[in-house]
């Protein structure tokens, strides 16, 4: 039930992106658009309550209810960079938009990039791992929690590699090519 969920929710996001961005473009009605955009963190809230109704009802926590929990977190983090993303090129593309600000390519303003797009999945695994933490604390000693600790060290591992790509950046820039 809990990846069905998960599954219905990922596909319900896109389908209200793509249907917020209609309303505000194709059907030049922002403010509908905007209401509709606006649902997306409802899915989450809908998520989070049938996995804590699924584990107050005896299920043992298993790699379902951390991937629950990480999908969460990867939404919250991740989320309104994508619909910002995904706004900006319908915009251009539909609307007349300016056309969407590339990501510097060389030296300290490629650094600052990565190091903004390494604390959007930081942020997303932050919340994960406090979702994660959450649901251990929740089970208690009843259950085995395995599953959710090891969802919570593929967090910190995700962490740790992103931190590794943005200090590549600082240490190792990428330097214009000469002309």
């Amino acid at each position: 039930m809990i990846v069905g969920l998960v599954i219905a929710c990922e596909a319900a996001f896109w389908v209200l992106l793509a249907a917020g961005l209609a309303f505000r473009y194709a059907l030049r009605m922002p403010r509908t658009g905007l209401a509709l955009l606006l649902c997306e963190p409802l899915l989450e809230v809908v998520l989070l309550v049938a996995t804590a109704i699924d584990l107050k009802n005896g299920a043992q926590p298993d790699w379902r209810h951390g991937l629950a929990a990480v999908y969460i977190g990867f939404t919250a983090g991740l989320g309104h960079s994508t619909i910002t993303w995904v706004d900006a090129r319908v915009a251009h593309r539909f609307a007349g938009g300016p056309p969407p600000v590339r990501p510097p390519r060389y030296g300290t303003a490629r650094a600052v990039h990565e190091w903004k797009a390494a604390a959007r999945w930081i942020l997303a695994a932050a919340v994960a791992l406090a979702l994660l933490q959450g649901a251990v604390w929740y089970v208690g000693d009843d259950g085995d929690t395995g599953p959710l600790r090891g969802w919570q060290q593929s967090m910190l591992w995700l962490i740790g590699i992103n931190v590794l790509i943005a200090a590549s950046y600082t240490i190792f820039p990428k330097r214009e090519p000469a002309e």
